[in-house]
């Protein structure tokens, strides 16, 4: 499991004119079963995606589709964990130590 973390590298303005490009980028990794969650920081300066992928360099790949990494607006860093212990509702996403 993945956590992805953007950090804005633009004005909030540059950011809002990829925003909607963004949201749909979004929505296809949700849809394809990559992303688990996501939303804003507060205070506002980026975002955090929850994400599953069979390897680091999946999630590398998906990241540099972005349309904010495109546009130059943001910058990833990515964690890499093992979900030992989950919510039931993320039980199929629980894995063991090798």
């Amino acid at each position: 499991m993945f956590v992805l973390e953007l950090s804005y590298t633009a004005p909030l303005d540059a950011v809002d004119a990829v925003l909607e490009d963004h949201v749909a980028w979004l929505d296809g990794l949700y849809e394809q079963g990559v992303f688990l969650a996501s939303g804003r920081k507060e205070p506002r300066d980026g975002g955090v995606i929850l994400a599953v992928a069979e390897d680091r360099a999946r999630i590398e790949e998906i990241t540099t589709g972005d349309p904010f990494v495109r546009a130059g607006v943001c910058e990833y860093r990515v964690t890499e964990f093992v979900a030992t212990k989950t919510a039931p509702a993320l039980e199929r996403y629980r894995e063991t130590l090798r």
